[in-house]
């Protein structure tokens, strides 16, 4: 694995609840690979200021496109 998109679209769940999960994940996994993370839903930017927070390294997207333009920019570094 090179690199993880994470594409959520969360209607019904809470996108905040979804990105603690994530940056909880990262830290327990030490992970070493690119994360993009593309979040759409109810509570979209408390999730992304979650994300953007965290301290962690995880590329946040505006949209899948967006998404996976980041996921292959991080491989090629």
């Amino acid at each position: 694995v090179e690199a993880i998109l994470v594409n959520i679209f969360g209607g019904i769940v809470n996108c905040a609840i979804i990105a603690n999960g994530i940056t909880k994940a990262c830290r327990e996994l030490e992970l070493k690979v690119p994360l993009v993370v593309r979040l759409e839903g109810t509570n979209v930017q408390e999730a992304k200021r979650i994300l953007s927070e965290s301290g962690l390294p995880i590329t946040s997207a505006e949209n899948l496109d967006d998404a996976a333009k980041k996921a292959v920019a991080a491989i090629r570094k």
